[in-house]
């Protein structure tokens, strides 16, 4: 068909759970939105909806229940009560408790394929939204007043504009690139191979970091008994470890983990990608924004990327329906200021938390030993330790927006 210009308030370059999370949470907002995904929702190749586990923390928790979606997600997760840190080969270990914390849970651990599937139904339910699938952005164009955005579908090509561009593209995000917005990426040296597994013991809703030679293996409580890993190895190792069987692999992640939870059998699919720690340079440019992966990618060892990206978009709900701005035109610059000014910390203060906790668990000098073994001591024994590590965990630190809070943004 020929090229067909359309106009909107905003468009989401990215429809996985950040892509579609965002446009949910301004459907109350009123404002005109596309969301635009280049690989469809029941292709095998969609990364935001496989097989891996995601830990949503206290503050998403709360946006889902201001957006109305908790009770469909809750039905389908598996709440966190516990959650225990060791270090191989290293006495003692370290725990969180939702009771001493004062919640009924510290988070909870859904299937992103599950998720995915409540938010897509709810996205296609709800008015205002329009879903570009699959359809890419080829070009972008950033003005004063409006951005443009030229599409590629199995239609054709089709021109959208709109006041706010949103890259939710994920951390190779394709289109921060055409924002002209740089990012640095570090290379960890290592692969997350995710899976499932049936512990002997029942995993009584316990979450397991367990810090290894290798890197961070999670054990998570996911339904009907199962536990999912998140098993951290060596790139050099990677492949060797994918090929095992299935009775070499579980005999391969039981010794790194140990028998708390008795004799593990059973594992499911294994699949693995690679670890990158990526940071975008600056948040936002002329009439567009970064969410999520496309603005920090973090390692998975305390399970916060999702999270992080989730504030990121109650923070730029909060920001677009501030009464203070113009709510016709949320790509205005007093709008994406505010946003960067508010999300940079937090971000910081993740980016640099994960990092130092796989380089810390990471190396073999005898000094940064000595420091994990004081720390993991102090983490019990040190007053106030244990809450304050909980409340950042459970994203409850630092000025939250009001969807983190639980509030409906309208």
């Amino acid at each position: 068909m020929d090229s067909e210009q359309v106009d909107y308030d905003i468009v989401i370059a990215g429809g996985g759970m950040i892509g579609t999370s965002l446009a949910l949470a301004l459907a109350p907002l009123g404002l005109r939105v596309a969301v635009v995904e280049a690989v469809a929702r029941k292709d095998g190749q969609q990364p935001s909806f496989d097989d891996r586990s995601t830990a949503l923390s206290r503050s998403t928790q709360r946006m889902f229940e201001a957006m109305g979606l908790w009770d469909e997600v809750v039905a389908a997760s598996t709440p966190i009560a516990d959650i225990h840190v060791s270090d191989k080969g290293r006495f003692g270990f370290s725990h969180i408790d939702a009771e001493e914390q004062g919640v009924e849970a510290l988070g909870y651990v859904v299937i992103n394929r599950v998720l995915g599937a409540v938010l897509q139904s709810r996205l296609l339910r709800t008015s205002g939204v329009d879903v570009q699938c699959p359809a890419r952005i080829e070009s972008i164009e950033l003005g004063p007043d409006n951005a443009t955005a030229t599409l590629r579908s199995g239609d054709g090509e089709q021109t959208l504009t709109c006041k706010l561009l949103v890259a939710a593209d994920g951390a190779n995000s394709a289109v921060r690139e055409m924002m002209g917005i740089a990012a640095t990426k570090r290379e960890y040296g290592q692969r997350a191979v995710i899976g499932n597994l049936l512990p002997e013991k029942n995993i009584d809703n316990r979450a397991f970091e367990r810090f290894t030679e290798q890197g961070p293996l999670a054990i998570l409580p996911v339904a009907d008994g199962r536990a999912g890993f998140i098993w951290t190895v060596s790139e050099d190792d990677a492949d060797r470890v994918l090929k095992l069987d299935d009775a070499e692999f579980l005999a391969e992640i039981q010794a790194e983990f140990g028998y708390r939870l008795g004799k593990f059998s059973r594992v499911g699919k294994r699949a693995a990608y690679p670890l990158i720690l990526s940071k975008a340079l600056r948040l936002t440019a002329t009439r567009s924004v970064l969410v999520g992966n496309s603005a920090h990618g973090l390692h998975p060892v305390s399970a916060q990327g999702f999270n992080l990206g989730m504030r990121d978009v109650a923070a730029l709900c909060d920001c677009i329906a501030d009464p203070h701005t113009n709510r016709s035109d949320p790509g205005d610059a007093a709008v994406l200021d505010r946003y960067a000014q508010w999300r940079r910390s937090d971000q910081q203060k993740l980016v640099h938390f994960t990092d130092n906790l796989v380089r810390l668990f990471g190396s073999t000098r005898p000094g940064l030993r000595t420091l994990r073994n004081i720390g993991m001591i102090g983490f019990d024994l040190v007053p106030g330790v244990r809450s304050l590590f909980a409340k950042h965990t459970m994203g409850l630190a630092g000025e939250l927006p009001r969807l983190s809070r639980g509030v409906p943004i309208r």
